[in-house]
């Protein structure tokens, strides 16, 4: 019988609620914060500076219980860092040093930061759709 039950539990994880954990977490927020402020910081890019402090007031909403709005903040603004990331061309004279700028420590730091942004958009983007809020279920429910 307990072998049933794991079973039924296994059964109930599927990828929509691995997205919603991943959207409900503050952890995600501050980590893309983290890898955007070591991408550029030095030299100091003004236009992705931006996104750091959004994202750590994002991981504080979270923590305030403000979960669903923190997915949609989070899911917001990874899409736009998403999109301007994506702007950016790997400058290389030769095949050689085009390769090294891409899989060199700051293009895999580059390639994890829009990983993660991606992972944001569409767990926070997914938790901002279904998620339900606390006092919208108390009115509600009368």
């Amino acid at each position: 019988m307990p072998s049933e039950d794991q079973a039924v539990e296994d059964a109930k994880t599927t990828a929509i609620s691995y997205a919603t954990d991943w959207g409900s977490s503050p952890l995600p927020p501050m980590l893309l914060a983290t890898l955007v402020t070591a991408l550029h910081a030095r030299p100091f890019r003004p236009l992705p500076m931006v996104f750091p402090p959004v994202l750590l007031f994002s991981t504080y909403l979270n923590l305030s219980g403000f979960t669903v709005d923190s997915a949609g903040l989070t899911a917001a603004w990874s899409g736009l860092y998403l999109l301007l990331a994506r702007r950016r061309k790997v400058a290389g004279a030769n095949f050689g040093s085009h390769i090294g700028n891409k899989f060199g420590a700051r293009g895999l730091t580059r390639g994890a930061a829009m990983m993660l942004a991606g992972a944001n958009v569409a767990g926070g983007g997914i938790t901002y759709a279904f998620g339900r809020r606390e006092k919208d279920e108390g009115e509600n429910s009368i």
